[in-house]
């Protein structure tokens, strides 16, 4: 379109376009006709029910305009432009550039959408004679734009987002996202209260809900405990976990949690003193490991040192169990023991937690609970090993994302913040000291709560889901912010899991496959169980439902730090 339209005088319309198929006169309608020939005639694609405001500047190399759609009073419109159906430009909204506007989109009052820039590299050259550069703006379906935003040349809005009046976009805005500010920044996810809301109700609903889920459940535990125990296996017995991992160490320690959650008491299949007896009798004296047991519940090999992550996480729930039980390790933890600070320094940078944050998260989060176990018997580690790890991932933790790690192509944030939970529970929570950079920690796990990859019927997991509460819930003890996204995220999950268990036979590790089919993705068993309802818990507690939780973890995924590093630690 190389002729300009002349904007011309303001009609009674230009200002109230909503009303004008209703209302205006049969002279108005052949004006408006008129109009869209000659817009047409320019190559314009205007859809016969679309309203344009006479007084609207309007020069375009290509236009379309959709069904029931309006350019209101004084819009100055310019370059390659789409408007979807029921999509409004409001008085005064300058749109220029390279512009797509999808469908359902309200632009308001004074908003300027700009879809080229201009380059400013040559510095003999007046700006104004450079070259202009325009990546584009894309508006998705079903946005609303408020009075006086602008929107910068580069930015997609994502589809149903919401920008507060006056704010400055520069970044792109996701789905779903309510954004405001100069520049603009994420408010909340739109999803995350009207989730909560539609599905819960009151807290005093959800209080209700939790506590006849309890009632079912300690009902229901010494059941599935016995179903999972072995008689003939072992010396005395084994617990397979019916989830086809079949007779572990983990298996018997998932039972000890269980039942001391749920029962208060060690599981009914040996007395207490015979499952410290049990536990005790895996360590090796010679490593302090623990390695793991054959199908037949034998140890055949030794663990002689950190990497193994059977023996690894062996450290964690192996102590645990015994720390329920009212037990210890008999034996120190040698192979922590035996590292020397530039030892631990180096192994630490030596691990992939570019790609590998998980794996290399466990690592920090052995180390930092076999301390835990020495300390706690007064068994000495060399010194300077507390601030050798503290030391260590302080400052190494990205400051832009408050994790150690990247994203990947293929996985965004999940590795990257399921080794943040690993790495920061053995450390940061365990002892009682806070991390780095909090509030980045908070806005990269909401990030990472939004990835429909991983959360959304049919994809959770209890390690992902625990993975992304575990770090929203620690952070609450050092900052407010976004605290109640958080707590409304934290409220659709314990919606969630309420209505995942398998009567008798517990939790899945990866529950239902959609909304419409219960049939769990993976058989219930002893460790979704346990790591369920460890989440439950900390998603009631961060989303102030504790008073209605009957049990609290003491396990591996207590509340508490177990010790301060106040306390001397040999």
């Amino acid at each position: 379109m190389g002729t300009p339209q002349e904007p011309a005088a303001a009609t009674r319309w230009d200002f109230f376009p909503w009303r004008f198929r209703r209302d205006a006169t049969e002279a108005e309608r052949a004006a408006q006709q008129q109009l869209h020939q000659r817009l047409a005639a320019d190559g314009a694609e205007l859809a016969d029910d679309c309203f344009i405001a006479p007084s609207a500047a309007i020069e375009v190399g290509q236009l379309a305009v959709g069904e029931r759609a309006y350019i209101a009073a004084h819009a100055y419109v310019s370059g390659q432009v789409s408007l979807g159906a029921d999509s409004t430009m409001n008085p005064f909204t300058v749109v220029r550039g390279a512009v797509r506007i999808g469908r359902a989109v309200r632009i308001g009052a004074h908003t300027s959408l700009l879809g080229f820039n201009h380059s400013f590299a040559e510095l003999d050259r007046d700006m104004f004679r450079q070259p202009h550069t325009s990546e584009g703006i894309v508006i998705e379906d079903d946005v609303w734009i408020g009075s006086q935003v602008t929107i910068l040349d580069g930015v997609t809005v994502g589809a149903h987002s919401v920008i507060g009046a006056g704010s400055v976009v520069t970044k792109d805005v996701a789905a779903w996202s309510i954004v405001a500010g100069n520049p603009a920044r994420l408010i909340r996810d739109r999803r995350s209260a009207s989730r909560a809301a539609a599905s819960t109700g009151t807290s005093s609903e959800l209080g209700r809900r939790l506590t006849e889920f309890q009632q079912k459940v300690r009902r229901q535990v010494p059941v599935i405990l016995e179903r999972s125990f072995d008689p003939d296996l072992g010396t005395a017995g084994m617990y397979r976990d019916p989830a086809a991992l079949g007779v572990t160490v983990r298996a018997h320690c998932d039972a000890v949690e269980i039942a001391d959650l749920i029962l208060q008491t060690a599981p009914a299949e040996l007395s207490a003193e015979e499952h410290v007896a049990r536990l005790q009798s895996w360590q090796s004296a010679s490593s302090g490991l623990v390695a793991e047991v054959d199908p037949s519940g034998e140890q055949t090999e030794e663990a002689k040192g950190f990497g193994e992550y059977g023996a690894d996480y062996h450290v964690l729930c192996v102590g645990y169990a015994l720390d329920v039980l009212g037990g210890e390790f008999p034996h120190p933890i040698i192979a922590a023991q035996d590292l020397s600070p530039a030892d631990l320094v180096h192994a630490l940078g030596a691990l992939d937690w570019r790609h590998r944050a998980w794996s290399a998260g466990s690592f920090a989060d052995t180390v930092g609970t076999a301390i835990r176990w020495n300390a706690g018997r007064g068994a000495a580690h060399q010194p300077g090993m507390v601030e050798a790890l503290f030391g260590w991932l302080t400052l190494n933790a990205d400051p832009v994302t408050g994790l150690w790690g990247a994203p990947g192509a293929s996985d965004g944030f999940l590795q990257p913040v399921n080794g943040f939970y690993r790495a920061s529970r053995g450390t940061f929570a365990q002892f009682d000291v806070g991390v780095p950079h909090p509030e980045a920690v908070v806005d990269t796990v909401l990030r990472h709560a939004k990835d429909a990859r991983f959360f959304g019927t049919g994809v959770e997991n209890a390690c992902n889901v625990l993975d992304l509460v575990h770090p929203l819930w620690l952070m609450r003890r050092q900052t407010t912010h976004r605290a109640d996204e958080a707590k409304a995220l934290a409220r659709t999950f314990v919606d969630f899991i309420l209505g995942q268990w398998v009567d008798e036979r517990g939790f899945a590790f990866a529950p239902s496959r959609t909304a419409t089919d219960s049939t769990p993705r993976t058989t219930p068993g002893l460790q979704g169980t346990e790591m369920w309802l460890a989440v439950l818990w900390l998603a009631a507690d961060l989303c102030g439902l504790t008073d209605a939780m009957s049990y609290r973890p003491r396990g591996v995924h207590r509340p508490e730090p177990a010790l301060s590093l106040r306390t001397p630690l040999g």
